[in-house]
């Protein structure tokens, strides 16, 4: 690939420091479809086939136009190509694709092109499909990790909260000069193995028993972001390291996600909201919906997996009562977006209170836990005690929202007393949500939550006494 630096509206694209930047500031693009912008730059202006950018990019490697259409349309989301915005990668159907926009190309490095190779590295993961509806959590939540150090973002399982943690990251990288660190704890069965797992991220070999005290003092002069993510499993041990490396190094910080917080010092928490979804009395078209985020998501995966969709006026309140119905949890939406193709948008709304959900296959190079909604709630299922995991099974008898009389009645009979305590551990694991309001607060369950406690009711044999407890309580209501 040829040396220099390409030169296209707000972008600079360094080839063999193989950096994008917009405005002096690097964008974040996989191998791939950096290589695919190359290519098209290089050779601005004429109409590239299919099978010529596939061999240069997938050199070796047997791949079908699927996937290139997939590797196109993240590029150009990275570069906001699209209605309303610049027009830079253009596709002749039948013929191939070409690089649109006026290109002028500088020999050697650019003037800053050394110091961004220099800027300090990060082992952040790289996404192929865009963040939709985060820009102003994102924003607020890298302002408050600036300022406070130390910030967990909770949530429950398929909301989004690595996707946001490793957008806060790439947004603050440049306020680090060591750089940002990424470390997923998800793999890990040991929660002894924590400190060497962080200290492995920096590339340092594992110190045995002192793991902690060497990475503490590695990092004492330093300033760097690490990002703790999936921590439920491990929250103790967790806690532990975050505390000391904060205590030890100044110029750290620390962004970890998890299901419940992890109760440390200095700790800052900040439970990540679901997507927005149109209200119930909301009766809109097409782009008042989309203005939603849950709705753009549906739309733009349900495009992805099916050739030629797009969402038209009289599909709108189906495909926002799909979206209401899973709680706006971009995970859900996403597996049961990608299921039109199979069933239609009709049909899929059918699907939405059906186990099939649960079982729904995600993406194959997903870790194992987030390839299914039921992978995913097996994931904080098990690490329930048996009395919380049994109180669980139970409030799934409820369709709606529900008070904690109700709660008593289905399910006192396990807790007693301390139904109070176990509701509010579960509140605190992100398996029950708690509604404020000014007549009492209120209680529910996500739908994606109560399909797979219903499933484990059905299991444990205990659906009938459940349902006998549910219909008394009810019948109570009605006598008062």
């Amino acid at each position: 690939m040829a040396d220099g630096s390409f030169v296209f509206g707000p972008f600079r694209l360094l080839v063999a420091h193989r950096v994008l930047l917009r405005d002096d500031r690097p964008l974040r693009l996989g191998s791939r479809a950096f290589d695919l912008l190359a290519f098209l730059v290089r050779r601005a202006g004429e109409t590239i086939s299919n099978d010529e950018l596939m061999a240069e990019v997938w050199s070796g490697v047997h791949v079908d136009d699927n996937t290139l259409r997939v590797h196109v349309a993240a590029l150009r989301r990275a570069l906001g190509d699209g209605p309303g915005g610049n027009h830079y990668i253009a596709n002749e159907p039948g013929r191939g694709y070409s690089f649109a926009a006026p290109v002028s190309r500088e020999q050697g490095d650019a003037p800053d092109a050394r110091s961004t190779a220099d800027r300090p590295a990060h082992n952040l993961p790289v996404s192929l499909t865009q963040v939709i509806g985060r820009d102003e959590i994102i924003a607020a939540l890298a302002a408050q990790l600036r300022a406070r150090r130390f910030l967990t973002i909770l949530g429950p399982g398929g909301v989004g909260k690595t996707t946001v943690a490793v957008a806060i990251a790439e947004q603050l990288s440049g306020s680090y000069a060591d750089g940002v660190r990424f470390v997923g704890l998800g793999s890990l069965a040991d929660p002894d193995l924590v400190p060497a797992t962080v200290e492995a991220a920096f590339g340092e070999a594992p110190a045995g028993a002192d793991a902690l005290a060497s990475l503490a003092a590695a990092l004492r002069d330093k300033r760097v972001l690490i990002v703790l993510d999936s921590c439920e499993h491990v929250v103790q041990a967790a806690a532990a390291l975050a505390v000391t490396l904060l205590q030890a190094a100044p110029g750290v910080a620390i962004l970890s996600t998890s299901r419940e917080a992890l109760r440390a010092e200095g700790e800052w928490v900040q439970r990540l909201p679901s997507l927005a979804v149109p209200p119930k009395s909301a009766s809109l078209g097409t782009a008042e919906a989309l203005a939603f985020a849950a709705v753009q998501l549906f739309s733009e995966r349900a495009a992805a997996s099916m050739h030629g969709f797009t969402l038209a006026d009289e599909d709108v309140p189906v495909a926002v009562d799909i979206c209401r119905r899973l709680d706006g949890i971009p995970f859900a939406i996403e597996l049961a977006a990608a299921r039109v193709d199979v069933y239609g948008l009709r049909g899929l709304a059918t699907l939405i209170n059906d186990r099939l959900l649960l079982a729904a296959r995600g993406r194959r190079t997903a870790q194992p836990r987030h390839q299914t909604l039921s992978a995913l709630l097996d994931w904080s299922y098990d690490l329930l005690s048996p009395t919380e995991a049994a109180v669980l099974r139970r409030l799934a008898v409820f369709a709606d929202d529900f008070s904690l009389d109700a709660a008593q009645a289905v399910a006192g009979d396990i807790a007693g007393l301390a139904l109070t305590d176990q509701l509010v551990s579960l509140i605190q694991k992100s398996l029950v949500v708690a509604d404020l309001a000014d007549e009492g607060t209120r209680y529910r369950l996500l739908t994606t939550t109560r399909l797979y406690a219903l499933e484990k009711l059905r299991a444990a044999g205990e659906e009938a006494d459940a349902n006998r407890r549910h219909a008394a309580y009810v019948e109570s209501l009605a006598g008062r």
